[in-house]
């Protein structure tokens, strides 16, 4: 890996703390999502691109904010993000729907403020940051190995009761949950019937 990943690592935080204090001027309603908030949260650097997840109605104030600081941005066909590249050509995904649910001004509120890249902002809570890694866990991609260590760093900050309820309909997400617990890096979980995401 070596000094180029320290510069890979770098060049997207660098990305991340100039459109994250964008964002946070103009006041849309967002949280530090995915990689970068799993960074945030005390695991390993798995950095790709930069995702901030976000209030649907705030996208075009999101998208205008960006591009005044000099980011191009598109539109894909996915009906569930945009995207905004900086001069570099590192992504940002500004993602409105997590797991086929839209983002709520509720999820965002629970987010905490926490220090990234010398910069304070809203990064999701951590049950929601795991939820929002799972619940997408399908045939077609079921990295378990990928996720461990991400989990493993940030297991004491996450409600696994929680997690489990939400999971239980997924046989690839409540399976990944009783792995954590067979591998003793989550103690038994007690799911609550009534609990919902986001």
């Amino acid at each position: 890996m070596g000094s180029h990943s320290h510069e890979v690592t770098d060049a997207i935080l660098e990305t991340l703390k100039r459109a994250g204090a964008g964002l946070k001027e103009a006041g849309v309603r967002f949280a530090l999502a995915g990689g970068c908030a799993g960074y945030a949260r005390g695991a390993a650097p798995s950095l790709h691109d930069v995702d901030f997840a976000l209030v649907e109605e705030d996208v075009p104030l999101a998208l205008k904010t960006l591009e005044s600081l000099g980011f191009r941005t598109a539109k894909p066909p996915e009906d569930w993000l945009v995207k905004a590249f900086d001069e570099e050509g590192i992504l940002v995904d500004l993602i409105f729907s997590l797991a086929d649910r839209p983002v709520t001004e509720a999820m965002i509120a629970r987010a905490e403020s926490i220090n990234t890249a010398a910069l304070s902002l809203p990064v999701l809570e951590a049950t929601d940051l795991v939820i929002s890694w799972i619940l997408p866990l399908s045939e077609h991609a079921c990295d378990y190995g990928s996720l461990l260590p991400m989990v493993r760093a940030m297991r004491e900050q996450v409600d696994w009761d929680r997690v489990a309820s939400v999971a239980a309909p997924s046989p690839y997400a409540s399976t990944f949950v009783t792995l954590l617990e067979r591998l003793r890096i989550i103690a038994p979980t007690t799911p609550r019937p009534d609990s919902t995401w986001p």
